[in-house]
């Protein structure tokens, strides 16, 4: 089985639930305590062996390129003010041996355009996705971790998903289950509540087989007017080669200021700041 290396985070979005914050400041950057969303999901993907992390971009973006490069300047400026511990935080952003690659992606068209977008980058080979403002909390190793250790049992794409009662399953790719355990035989891009073909929601984390590639390329505009990942997963899922892994964390959805606020108020607790 090929080690999965090359995670990708798409962060073109522009984050218009947090205007006016973020006109000029990625939404990927707003931080949780003292650390951006995007840090904490680079380290979800490191920790689980990935060591090259591929960020699909748009205008404006250039302060997440900043964010995870090195800053001599500031590091000597702590250093000669005795504040070390400051300079390893910043000089130890990402562990040696981690690469960054940033891709743009020339106009917003969806999900399923901006993972097409990272074709040259990824290759022939399986890769992960996580999508930056689902803030994910776990005790054990990780759901980017959890998702390779499945995939590699069984070769098929894997989704990371959650129990979603009520008409909020709408907001979500959701999945329709296979006949055994952890088999996906669909999914389908927010569907209406009393349509959906159960409760249980697709979250922003992803292990995708190479072939979705090939399907994306060839996929027409889905829910909204954009390429949808979730439509090219159904693809395979009818092929018989998507599983499903339930979450065994919290989820806040950082996409919405009130996940956000939970989510700065779950941390501060658990860091004892209250």
């Amino acid at each position: 089985m090929q080690k999965i290396r090359k995670a990708v985070f798409p962060v073109a979005g522009f984050g218009t639930r947090f205007l006016p914050a973020t006109k000029a400041m990625p939404k990927e950057l707003l931080p949780i305590i003292n650390k951006p969303l995007i840090q904490y999901a680079a380290e979800e993907a490191i920790s689980a062996g990935i060591d090259t992390l591929i960020f699909i971009t748009g205008r404006n973006k250039r302060a997440i390129e900043n964010h995870f490069d090195s800053n001599p300047e500031l590091e000597e400026a702590l250093y000669s003010s005795d504040r070390a511990e400051q300079a390893e935080m910043v000089k130890n952003i990402l562990p040696s041996g981690v690469e960054c690659i940033f891709v743009r992606q020339p106009k917003q068209l969806g999900l399923g355009h901006a993972v097409l977008c990272a074709e040259r980058a990824v290759g022939n080979e399986p890769f992960a996705v996580l999508l930056a403002d689902d803030f994910l909390t776990y005790d054990s190793i990780g759901a980017t971790e959890d998702l390779i250790q499945a995939y590699n049992k069984s070769g098929h794409t894997q989704l990371s998903v959650i129990k979603i009662d009520g008409p909020d399953i709408s907001k979500y790719g959701v999945i329709s289950p296979g006949t055994s355990t952890n088999s996906v035989y669909g999914l389908i891009e927010k569907p209406e509540f009393k349509k959906a073909p159960s409760n249980i929601g697709s979250i922003g984390r992803y292990v995708l087989s190479p072939d979705i590639f090939n399907i994306l390329r060839n996929q027409t505009a889905g829910s909204g007017g954009e390429i949808q990942l979730s439509d090219a997963i159904n693809i395979q899922a009818k092929n018989g080669k998507v599983e499903s892994l339930p979450l065994k964390g919290l989820r806040f959805d950082c996409g919405g200021i009130k996940g956000y606020l939970e989510a700065i108020h779950f941390i501060a607790k658990k860091q004892g700041y209250y």
